[in-house]
């Protein structure tokens, strides 16, 4: 994003952009699903100048898959850690594949 594109920051998919109340009505899930997701630290919303939580697009998504294993059964505290160590095992992999293509 730059002076000249201000639109640019549109598709910054770390813009806090959604406040809680539009962030849960966009995963079809409630404001409290979103504290408890907070408090088991797995995102933490920015603030508004006026003190309200923001969502990034990236965190929707990350809500979404912690979503989707509380669906499916998963205390909230578990899908989290879950969704934690997929997200480490997927950058541990990155970093063996390119230690492997580099002889590292």
């Amino acid at each position: 994003m730059s002076a000249d594109d201000p639109l640019g920051r549109l598709d910054d998919d770390d813009r806090p952009a959604y406040t809680m109340a539009r962030a849960a009505e966009l995963l079809g899930t409630t404001q409290g699903f979103l504290h408890a997701i907070g408090e088991a630290r797995l995102i933490t919303p920015l603030r508004s100048e006026d003190g309200h939580s923001r969502y990034s697009r990236h965190q929707l998504r990350i809500a979404a898959r912690v979503r989707e294993l509380v669906d499916r059964g998963a205390p909230i505290e578990a899908a989290c850690t879950i969704v934690t160590l997929e997200d480490q095992l997927e950058q541990d992999q990155r970093i063996n594949t390119e230690h492997r293509r580099y002889g590292g």
